[in-house]
């Protein structure tokens, strides 16, 4: 029997530590909640933004970096512009092609790992 799920946590891997903190605390406004180290170095790392919970793996012999997670959100325009101001990158944000009702935004980070932003758009009635 299985038991329910309640929080279901990313694991990306990534290649260089400086470049993650860069684009997801820098970019992204993510934060660290915890990170493990070995031998003074930074190895895995939970991070966050909200409800958003994400881990970035740095050990090497682990799993290969190319994951894609999706995040469901509120206000994802004002995100997509927050992005936008800070002039690092260009996401676009455009209905998911599977419901146009549906915008989405996917982001990469510098190891090939994707984030897909989604919000369900309110129409006028």
């Amino acid at each position: 029997m299985l038991l329910p799920a309640f929080m279901v946590t990313p694991v990306f891997t990534i290649l260089d530590y400086a470049k993650a903190i860069e684009f997801y605390i820098n970019w992204l406004g993510f934060r660290i909640d915890w990170q493990e180290e070995h031998d003074k170095k930074p190895v895995y790392v939970q991070v966050s933004r909200g409800e958003i919970i994400l881990h970035l793996n740095a050990l090497a012999d682990d799993v290969p970096a190319g994951a894609k997670a999706r995040a469901e959100i509120q206000g994802i325009l004002a995100f997509h512009h927050q992005l936008l101001s800070k002039n690092l990158r260009r996401p676009t944000v455009q209905p998911a092609y599977w419901n146009s009702r549906v915008l989405e935004m996917e982001v990469v980070d510098p190891f090939g790992n994707r984030l897909v932003f989604c919000e369900i758009a309110t129409l006028p009635a």
